[in-house]
């Protein structure tokens, strides 16, 4: 991968995170070859860990590619990482505002200029008890059937025990492992020239996570539940920890007594 083609940004996110990398995982990667190392695409993957972008993204530079996340918007306002996020080009996403579509439309032309474009479906940390998938948003659906182009699942586990979800405690010794596992490219052709409807959407978008949580079942072992993890009929929240630490109760003063 040239130089010019990666970019100064890029480059150094390269320089600084790969050796760190390379030094505090070990990697069991599969399906590499089900990711095109050339022309749009557009790849799913489950989120574990504030970790995983990053031993996702090896996974995914290693293949060729440069992978474009669509980020929440509050990660480019930060003072460094914000910086290296928008010099490397990834796409802000303003969720639930005016400004959310803006989003859409920069993965869309992204694909079209033949980049690769990397969408957490879950639109967060999964809330699901399990760690598995949780229903999923179907903005990559939506790239996939305007573009074109191949809609790649990848599945991914062990981040979570480098950095569980909103845990601030690295755990870097011993070293933990990385798996990822690619797989083919979801079949959408049963949803070329339809209409693209809410029942299109919820269809397509039900079939990409069935095959993320299969690729993921064959990882851990396991089986998924039956029934999918949906945070709008679960009493919790979408965004934020859902488990928030209780404030710590003031101690009693002694009497002295």
């Amino acid at each position: 991968m040239s130089r010019r083609r990666i970019g100064g940004w890029y480059r150094l996110a390269v320089i600084v995170l790969k050796p760190a990398l390379l030094l505090t995982t070990k990697r069991n990667w599969r399906g590499a070859e089900n990711l095109p190392a050339t022309g749009g695409v557009i790849t799913v993957t489950n989120h574990i860990s504030y970790v995983d972008p990053f031993t996702f993204g090896h996974f995914v530079y290693e293949r060729g590619r440069l992978p474009r996340f669509l980020a929440k918007e509050s990660v480019f306002r930060l003072p460094l990482l914000g910086r290296l996020v928008r010099g490397a080009g990834q796409i802000p996403v303003y969720r639930d505002t005016n400004d959310a579509g803006a989003a859409y439309s920069a993965a869309v032309t992204a694909v079209r200029a033949g980049e690769c474009v990397s969408f957490y479906p879950e639109g967060t940390l999964t809330r699901d008890p399990g760690q598995w998938p949780m229903r999923g948003r179907s903005g990559a659906v939506r790239v996939a059937l305007e573009t074109g182009a191949p809609l790649v699942p990848i599945a991914q586990w062990g981040a979570q025990e480098i950095l569980p979800a909103y845990s601030k405690r690295f755990h870097l010794v011993p070293r933990q492992t990385v798996w990822v596992s690619a797989g083919p490219p979801v079949d959408l052709s049963r949803f070329a020239g339809q209409p693209v409807t809410v029942a299109v959407l919820e269809e397509a978008t039900g079939q990409m996570m069935n095959e993320l949580t299969a690729l993921l079942e064959e990882i851990r072992g396991e089986t998924a539940p039956a029934q999918r993890y949906d945070p709008r009929t679960s009493g919790n929240t979408w965004y934020g920890n859902p488990n928030p630490k209780q404030p710590k109760q003031q101690k009693r003063k002694r009497s002295g007594r």
